[in-house]
């Protein structure tokens, strides 16, 4: 299942594509969606939608995660940032792809251990944790965490995830159990 992660911005829109299978989460696709300093804002907010737009029909998506919004020192940066996820989830309404909005704080928390995260952590965690020759760009890396988040959330973050399989050995085990034996869990008579 394909998840897409969009790290919002006016000037630069980070995008990062994952896989989750039952070997684990892989890397699939990374990159920003630039627009250029002077230009109109509504051609700015164009260009975000259509480059969202292109990512989904490149990728196929089952599922996005854009950064849920938070209150900003600067109210123009925070209006500008508003409007571009508006653009963002707009796209993403438009070709039909479900779409769940992540803290900022969860997923840090999440990928490096840690809710005060820098953006080099966060790369840094990144590339660890799918196997990066280089660091992406800190968008794209930004964009890469939420999508590694939600791959790696399932169920709990509201995705509709099938279940994970149990491993042969553990129907081996359990199979050869005498019944009403436990295969699993704290000993009898074990204070929990």
């Amino acid at each position: 299942m394909r998840f897409l992660g969009i790290d919002p911005g006016s000037a630069v829109t980070g995008y990062g594509v994952v896989e989750r299978d039952p070997s684990g989460v892989h890397h699939i696709a990374h990159g920003t969606i630039r627009t250029t300093a002077g230009t109109p804002l509504s051609a700015r907010l164009a260009a975000v939608h259509g480059g969202v737009c292109a990512a989904v029909a490149e990728y196929a998506p089952a599922h996005a995660v854009v950064e849920r919004v938070f209150v900003a020192a600067n109210v123009r940066s925070a209006l500008v940032l508003g409007q571009s996820r508006g653009a963002i989830l707009a796209a993403l309404g438009q070709t039909g792809v479900p779409v769940r909005e992540l803290a900022a704080r969860e997923i840090k928390k999440a990928v490096t251990g840690s809710g005060s995260a820098d953006k080099k952590q966060i790369q840094a965690m990144v590339c660890r944790l799918l196997s990066l020759d280089r660091a992406p760009p800190q968008d794209a890396a930004d964009a890469l965490a939420m999508a590694l988040c939600a791959a790696q959330m399932g169920r709990v973050a509201g995705f509709d995830l099938p279940p994970r399989r149990r491993s042969r050995s553990r129907h081996r085990l359990a199979a050869s159990a005498p019944k009403g034996a436990r295969t699993s869990g704290p000993s009898p008579g074990r204070a929990r």
